[in-house]
């Protein structure tokens, strides 16, 4: 088993006359948290839709779980483990937690002949063990109502929850904290933390600081489609995080 769950080498994506990402190379660690950080049009989010298997890259390679690939589409990066949670959090508002969970994949019962019929029980069930297992407090009752009418942090817990259901290896998290309240803000921390601890490898794009130096092992630096920094934590603070936002500094 290769030491790192995911790699990308060189990856570079063209957008007609626009390079987008040029020869950028990160790595990813099981149990890591990866942050991506730059300033808007900097390449987060075309590598996250490569990884994803949303665009496809014009140059470069990738590995996954030690075997070269390309992630021809959505579909595809899911099977291996890969979830994308982008900020709108793809959740259908009139539909409750269980059904949102089990979204294009719900169970079926068979009970007249040919006709099939959706196995809420097992949905219900299935969700109050992932909410568990991950420490969520949401209402009972509040699990039986349309996700309209829960927090913002709730509705983000239940994008996750969704992921981690069907067995993500690989988390991708667009600005999670977006739009929250400070109190809302902290319970998706501590949900990444405990992520972390269940050996999920979590790629964290953000324009908080404050949230990439709670949460993050390393932080990779991209400006203009180059990446110009690759570090620990541990070993930036955060005006060289700016500086290298603004001015760059190839590594």
């Amino acid at each position: 088993m290769s030491e790192n769950l995911l790699e990308v080498n060189s990856i570079t994506k063209h957008f007609g006359g626009v390079t987008a990402l040029s020869e950028v190379s990160i790595c990813l660690k099981r149990g890591e948290v990866l942050a991506l950080a730059g300033d808007n049009g900097a390449g987060k989010s075309t590598l996250i839709k490569i990884i994803s298997g949303v665009y496809h890259q014009d140059d470069g390679e990738m590995s996954y779980n030690g075997n070269n690939l390309k992630i021809s589409n959505p579909k595809y990066a899911r099977n291996l483990g890969i979830e994308t949670i982008y900020q709108d959090l793809a959740l259908a508002d009139n539909l409750n937690v269980g059904a949102n969970i089990f979204l294009g994949r719900e169970p079926l019962l068979n009970l007249f002949g040919p006709v099939n019929i959706l196995d809420r029980e097992k949905m219900l069930s299935e969700s109050r063990q992932i909410l568990e297992s991950l420490d969520i407090e949401i209402p009972e009752i509040s699990l039986h109502q349309p996700v309209l009418r829960l927090s913002g942090g709730q509705r983000q817990a239940i994008a996750i929850c969704r992921a981690i259901y069907w067995k993500a290896e690989l988390l991708i998290m667009d600005e999670p904290t977006a739009a929250l309240g400070v109190p809302e803000q902290r319970k998706v921390m501590q949900l990444i933390s405990r992520l972390r601890k269940q050996n999920i490898a979590i790629i964290l794009i953000s324009h908080n600081l404050n949230d990439i130096f709670e949460i993050a092992d390393r932080i990779a630096i991209l400006r203009q489609g180059r990446l110009v920094g690759d570090h620990m934590i541990s070993g930036i603070n955060r005006e060289e995080v700016v500086r290298l936002m603004v001015q760059g500094n190839m590594t």
